[in-house]
């Protein structure tokens, strides 16, 4: 039977896996609706079986579940598993550890940036994924036999893309490298979202302290109605907005409704009389109280620099068949053109090896790009 739907063959089922080194998972939620993702299915496999679990069933405990995913002796293996985890974190307050992302091994071994499962499953196995299920009701019962060959699907071709990707990173010895990006997605901080510092997701670009000051009051606000009213944080003050704020400063109902981003009649809901109050409140902070935001001094030609550093970069992952995401971001090569001491992961551990002293070299004058043979090529200078 794959279908689970009662605590005690879950139980079963779990004792089952906890005897392998490994298992597949995989999870269907909703979350367009609530801040928290609504966990309808769990699908697991070991390399003997699969089963899809009814998260939603009448009277079903989850604990075992939740303890097989806190089990040390066995690897979790998720494909982009952030969100996964984010479930598992909310409903049980625990991690999975160990863990394996197909997603992220990918990277590390060249597929490209961010490759999405199917497309992985096809390169990997020249398997066909059947998508018709991928927008499926997974709230909605009973579950059609449809929706569990599907979520099976999901976790036994996982097995293979597991094996095969887990053997080329031993091959290639880069099973470290994937090590240093697991310990970021099983660490508490990446998932414990504190109210004060929800400001720091936003892209707002705040110049002035008092704009920091309003931004951090309001996005803090927002964070915690959305959480007590279980709605995303959109529903309550979409982004825009929270950076227009911010900007504008209204302290009184007229000045906020004159804002163009806002919601109609929203000045006229006990919301809308809170904002006001809180800009207030922001506006009375101690400069001396709020975060430094660093902002790197421009380097000379910084641009033009940060266009060789980007140069390198696509040379660096091609040779190497690294997803260029994994070495260094955009935001990593403008830090570095700034400052030789930059910390950005790109300067530490396997790459600074891989690029990071190249891009210090190139930097220095030490290294030159050239192109030989229609490639591009790096040459030492004296």
């Amino acid at each position: 039977m794959n279908l689970i739907t009662t605590t005690n063959d879950l139980a079963d089922v779990c004792k089952r896996l906890s005897a392998f080194d490994y298992v597949t998972v995989d999870t269907e939620f909703l979350r367009e609706s609530t801040y928290f993702p609504q966990l309808c299915v769990a699908q697991i496999a070991s390399p003997d079986e699969a089963v899809v679990v009814d998260a939603l069933a009448e009277g079903i405990d989850l604990a075992p579940f939740f303890e097989l995913m806190a089990n040390e002796k066995i690897v979790k293996v998720f494909h982009a598993a952030r969100q996964d985890i984010e479930i598992v974190w909310h409903r049980a307050s625990l991690i999975p550890h160990p863990i394996f992302d197909t997603q992220v091994a990918a990277m590390v071994l060249g597929y490209g940036d961010s490759i999405s499962y199917d497309q992985l499953v096809q390169r990997i196995t020249g398997d066909q994924l059947d998508k018709s299920n991928r927008f499926t009701d997974w709230t909605r019962r009973p579950l059609t036999q449809s929706q569990i060959d599907y979520a099976i699907s999901d976790v036994t071709h996982l097995r293979d893309v597991y094996q095969h990707l887990r053997s080329d990173l031993e091959k290639r010895g880069r099973t470290e490298w994937l090590s240093e990006e697991m310990d970021v997605l099983t660490s508490p901080e990446t998932y414990r979202m504190d109210p004060d510092n929800a400001w720091q997701r936003l892209r707002a670009r705040v110049r002035k302290p008092k704009e920091l000051a309003i931004l951090i009051e309001v996005a803090a606000w927002r964070e915690r109605e959305a959480r007590a009213r279980d709605v995303p944080r959109g529903r309550v003050l979409k982004d825009d907005l929270v950076a227009d704020i911010a900007v504008q400063a209204p302290t009184s109902i007229e000045r906020l409704s004159s804002l163009r981003a806002l919601p109609k009649g929203f000045e006229r809901s006990k919301w809308g009389q809170e904002i006001p109050e809180l800009v207030k409140r922001a506006l009375a902070r101690d400069p001396k109280t709020l975060p430094v935001i660093e902002r790197s001094k421009p380097a000379p030609n910084g641009t033009a620099i940060v266009e060789l550093l980007k140069v390198l970069l696509r040379m660096t992952s091609e040779r190497h068949a690294v997803a260029s995401k994994v070495i260094a971001t955009v935001d990593d090569l403008e830090r570095i053109a700034a400052d030789d001491e930059a910390d950005v992961p790109a300067l530490k551990g396997w790459r600074r090896e891989l690029f990071g002293e190249k891009a210090l070299a190139l930097k220095a004058g030490r290294l030159a790009l050239a192109i030989e043979k229609g490639r591009v090529s790096a040459i030492e200078r004296k």
